[in-house]
């Protein structure tokens, strides 16, 4: 049985959890409610499981999966440790 939507990637997949981040963080508006919101625990469990992915998918992602990856973490490591900032 073949869904009427196309299979997600990898790349797909690391986006959709990025998204989820910058939503807990309220960099952007929650599709579901439109509201925006801050939930830094959240946002912290979205990134450990990015953190999760990246350790355990080392040496089986290709060269452009890996840089997607890596400079995800990055972008929201600085993004987050300064909403942390912020709160203090």
């Amino acid at each position: 049985m073949e869904s009427q939507q196309e299979a997600i990637d990898f790349a797909g997949f690391i986006m959709s959890l990025a998204s989820q981040v910058f939503i807990a963080m309220g960099e952007q508006e929650n599709p579901e409610s439109g509201a925006t919101g801050t939930d830094l625990c959240l946002a912290r469990d979205y990134i450990q499981i990015l953190e999760l992915l990246q350790e355990k998918t080392r040496g089986n992602l290709t060269e452009e999966e890996r840089g997607l990856l890596d400079s995800i973490l990055i972008d929201i490591r600085i993004k987050y440790v300064s909403r942390i900032k912020e709160c203090k």
